[in-house]
């Protein structure tokens, strides 16, 4: 009986090395494909002076202060060219408000979904992302087009840890306007730009057992920002779609630029975005603090 059990046992424990060592290189090819940038990008986010009137047009001296961020790159940073279009951010904030000013060039303006919480991302947008405690978990998207709709949303922690969006969540308070250099959904002529500015309260950022996380004199945020860019084809009604391979007909994916390089096609690990510092400062009067 010994004997005849000995094979078995040998068997068993070949089978598990075995098992183990795949479950070895997974975990590493997995962590090799999740590689996170050395060096997330920062903005040292300074008060604004006054009030901030939220009308797409940047108008006020504390925006004209304010540092732009560097120009927007690819998601997967240096593997891939630098976006042929410029990309730009800037931030304050107040006693009640986190500001947000996007600067996006485009020759080729368009938007049709008109409707709250509508796919934003399948058309052109800016996107931003924000975890207030840096855990990863309990975070917040928000999605906006050219024609100022909005999609917004919750996740209790990243889709890979099985996270599920919470649509029906909504920033409370939200105030956001565009403006455009150019014309929308003209396909006859070309266009410069268009601006997004947007307002956060603080206290919208909560839901059910996550409290609000108001800021103070430095405190760190988990910040990023992406643009989704199309290629697309105008039909024979004058109207803008997503580009097909000719081959095969399938869509062909989007350009994802954004400000801090996730270094993987996934907005969805906050670990790897980039970092807000709020400094107590007016904006412009601190000297020396290059914005990355």
């Amino acid at each position: 009986m010994k004997k005849a059990g000995l094979p078995i046992r040998k068997k068993r424990l070949y089978f598990f090395r075995i098992v183990c060592a795949l479950a070895v290189a997974v975990a590493i090819i997995s962590g090799a494909s999740a590689q996170a940038p050395l060096l997330p990008r920062h903005y040292t986010c300074y008060r604004a002076e006054k009030g901030i009137s939220v009308d797409g047009r940047l108008s006020e001296r504390s925006w004209k202060k304010a540092a732009w961020t560097s120009s927007f790159v690819d998601i997967e940073g240096d593997k891939k060219p630098l976006p042929r279009q410029d990309t730009r951010v800037k931030m304050l904030w107040d006693d009640r408000y986190l500001y947000i000013a996007a600067q996006m060039e485009e020759e080729h303006i368009w938007a049709y979904q008109n409707k709250k919480d509508q796919i934003v991302y399948l058309e052109n947008d800016f996107e931003v992302f924000i975890d207030p405690d840096g855990d990863t978990d309990n975070y917040y998207e928000l999605e906006i087009n050219a024609i100022n709709n909005i999609f917004d949303l919750f996740l209790p922690k990243p889709y890979r840890k099985g996270g599920r969006a919470q649509i029906d969540w909504d920033i409370k308070g939200l105030k956001s306007a565009v403006t455009v250099d150019g014309t929308v959904n003209n396909a006859r002529d070309k266009d410069k730009r268009w601006v997004v500015e947007i307002a956060i309260p603080f206290e919208s950022l909560s839901i059910e057992n996550v409290k609000p996380l108001i800021p103070a004199d430095g405190a760190e945020w988990r910040i990023n920002f992406s643009r989704v860019n199309w290629q697309h084809e105008i039909g024979e009604d004058g109207r803008y779609n997503r580009k097909r391979n000719a081959e095969t007909g399938k869509i062909i994916p989007e350009y994802n630029w954004v400000w801090s390089p996730q270094g993987i096609i996934n907005m969805h690990y906050p670990e790897y975005w980039g970092k807000l510092l709020f400094s107590a400062e007016k904006v412009g009067k601190a000297k020396g603090i290059a914005q990355k």
